[in-house]
């Protein structure tokens, strides 16, 4: 490991409650904590966004400028000053990473040049809250391509590439993000997204729910001109059906996560690809012969167990549903409960879309230098605010990296303190990205230009036709060639030549 170690002690875990929660209705943002009181606030904002508290230490690069990006004066080239960024003057790296994401992004360059002059999104004002990479800046810069307006904060404090940031400032996009936010600065960036003099969203693109949770909390009276949601993790779709549920949707939501485009390429190809890289950037591990258990085998569980699978790694799997349980049998991995591997295990990954999968009774029997690490977009799958008693000691290794020490010298290594690890640790496939942004473009397209009546408030999912042209829109990069359907084919089948080719009710 490295040298230079940073040890700190984390105290107390009073207050901590297990529900939805949000800032303190009375805060007023223009009374801000100092430096130091932010920095110590920092925490992920996920699911639950005040489930768990994190360490004292931020995650910024040391080498960084230490004042807070909302003390700073910043302006683009242009004079404008509408945004707050780490450092303006890292746009032009950024520039050349939104560059490089471009040529992995075929489907959007495409979307962005056949619907350019038509402009589909023409007085569409959109606010979103997503992860800020170069990939979401390729999806920001399409969505302006075809008239829309944007303004935008990130869904995770970790998750934001400051460069990036930085460069989609410099093209004139409102964006109020930097890696390393504490809590009090991640509300305060939706909020300046959101609370704007002369401009108010018609559409909302959300990652987790948190963006659509805080307009409803803070300004509701913007239902009345907001015209959809489109939302995109497994976290944020839940929250819209609990919404639904109780009757208080009062716009039309597209859920994107259960696209078949997002489900099966997004979830399940990415994160077998980014599963090893945030394992490795993070803890330089050799996987043969490890002992890893998978909490979860829905399609994120699918895609780490194979790659591990792939690298020789002994994984065993934990299950709820009969039916995925029957699907990791089939695949070759052992069905176990928790407890039953728990103390031999090297490594430990949830991605259940759950709460305290991994308890601190877990936590306690974990063998030493057991790494546990989280795939889910929540983070309250681990219970990390159970760690922060007196008789515990942190010790920050690197970025996102801390050994929790037990009283008898036993430790744990914890990647990125329970929170999203490929997003927090490493990168993610590009050209994945392409088919997920692709697909939220089409839905706020679809959304913003569908008229009354045909989408009620309620939730619903991507037509079948524009998965299948998001597909469709990827498979030239392969110089893949689709077979038609005959007439006399199309006929028997009783479909169109054209599709859709799968009924709603196909599982691929």
């Amino acid at each position: 490991m490295l040298s230079n170690r940073k040890k700190y002690i984390v105290n107390g875990n009073s207050g901590v409650k297990a529900q939805i929660q949000f800032a303190d209705q009375k805060q007023e943002f223009n009374k801000r904590p100092t430096k130091i009181g932010r920095r110590s606030l920092s925490r992920s904002i996920s699911q639950s966004s005040t489930d768990s508290y994190s360490s004292a230490a931020s995650y910024t690069d040391s080498s960084d400028d230490e004042t807070s990006p909302r003390d700073k004066q910043q302006k683009n080239s242009k004079g404008n000053s509408d945004f707050c960024v780490k450092n303006i003057k890292q746009a032009e790296f950024g520039r050349r990473e939104i560059e490089i994401a471009e040529q992995e992004m075929p489907a959007l360059m495409a979307l962005r040049k056949r619907a350019q002059g038509e402009k589909p999104l023409a007085g569409a004002k959109i606010v979103g809250c997503t992860h800020i990479t170069a990939q979401t800046a390729v999806l920001m810069e399409t969505l302006g391509a075809l008239g829309a307006q944007c303004r935008w904060a990130a869904c995770n404090i970790y998750s934001t590439l400051n460069e990036v940031a930085a460069a989609l400032a410099e093209n004139g996009f409102p964006v109020f993000a930097w890696k390393g936010e504490s809590e009090d600065d991640f509300w305060w960036c939706i909020d300046r997204c959101v609370n704007v003099e002369g401009w108010q969203p018609n559409m909302i693109l959300d990652d987790g729910g948190d963006l659509t949770h805080w307009i409803y909390k803070k300004y509701p009276n913007m239902f009345k001109k907001i015209k959809g949601i489109v939302e995109e993790s497994v976290t944020g779709v839940h929250r819209l059906y609990q919404l639904s549920k109780a009757g208080k949707l009062c716009v039309p939501a597209m859920n994107v996560n259960d696209s078949v485009t997002k489900q099966k390429f997004d979830n399940l190809y990415c994160c077998r690809e980014s599963i090893l890289d945030g394992l490795k950037r993070t803890t330089d591990m050799m996987f043969g012969g490890k002992q890893v258990v998978v909490c979860g085998y829905g399609e994120v569980g699918k895609g780490c167990c194979a790659a591990l699978k792939a690298m020789g790694s002994i994984v065993y799997v934990t299950e709820i549903d009969p039916i995925c349980a029957l699907q990791a049998c089939m695949d070759g991995f052992r069905l176990v409960k928790l407890n039953e591997v728990i103390r031999q295990v090297d490594i430990v990954i949830t991605c259940t879309g759950n709460k305290n999968v991994v308890t601190r009774e877990h936590l306690d029997r974990m063998k030493n230098s057991c790494i546990v690490c989280n795939m889910g977009h929540s983070n309250t799958e681990i219970d990390v605010a159970s760690l922060r008693t007196p008789e515990l000691t942190w010790e920050r290794v690197r970025s996102q990296v801390d050994h929790v020490i037990w009283p008898d010298g036993k430790r744990i290594v914890l990647l990125a303190e329970g929170r999203l690890l490929n997003l927090s640790c490493s990168t993610v496939p590009t050209f994945v990205l392409s088919i997920t942004a692709t697909t939220q473009a089409l839905a706020l397209i679809e959304l913003y230009n569908a008229p009354e009546g045909r989408y009620k408030q309620d939730v619903y999912l991507l037509p079948k036709k524009m998965d299948e042209y998001v597909a469709s829109l990827h498979l030239p990069t392969f110089d893949a060639h689709l077979t038609e359907l005959t007439d006399e084919q199309a006929k028997y089948l009783g479909l169109n030549k054209n599709g859709p080719f799968k009924p709603n009710y196909y599982r691929y």
